[in-house]
């Protein structure tokens, strides 16, 4: 079995080569009550150990690196601090005092937001969510009109119990 190389290497390590002592990173040891060595790196390896290796980090200047997908593929994330609304409360409350059918497809629209958004289709989840929220409109709207509809024929007597289709003159 052959011996290992001895440090440093007969002859050195030549000009620029790593020098152990150079710039205090291996000061040599003291006895007891001897200084501690002063704080630092640990300094480029010895020479034959493979070439040394890139453990990731920052990417480098003068770009950016490319963008990340979401989990399931269908793009990035919404921007950090704008979530993306459900309309779940907004299309209970239509389906129970507006219109019930437009009601029931806002519901449908607005469960499909967070489900979607969990699988990381952000890209769906924001288009249920303009449905929804267009479906809630629709709801409150046809309620509005049925509202003022009653109102209108309330006031112009169409709909007295009385009013029969005979004159009595």
């Amino acid at each position: 079995m052959s011996q290992p190389p001895e440090y440093p290497p007969p002859g050195g390590y030549g000009p620029g080569g790593y020098d152990p002592n150079a710039g205090g990173q291996n000061p040599p040891q003291g006895g007891w009550g001897a200084q501690p060595p002063p704080p630092g790196g640990y300094g480029p390896p010895p020479g034959g150990y493979g070439a040394p290796q890139d453990f990731g980090g920052y990417p480098q200047p003068g770009g950016y690196p490319p963008p990340v997908k979401g989990p399931g593929g269908f793009g990035p994330p919404p921007p950090y601090g704008q979530p993306i609304p459900t309309y779940l409360w907004q299309s209970i409350a239509c389906t129970l005092l507006c219109c019930l059918p437009a009601g029931i497809a806002a519901i449908v629209f607005a469960t499909k937001v967070q489900s979607r958004q969990q699988i990381g289709d952000y890209a769906g989840a924001l288009e249920a969510s303009a449905k929804a929220k267009t479906w809630c409109i629709v709801s409150f709207g046809v309620g509005l009109a049925v509202v003022v509809l009653g109102f209108v024929l309330g006031a112009s007597g169409a709909l007295d119990s009385n009013a029969s289709g005979t004159y009595l003159g």
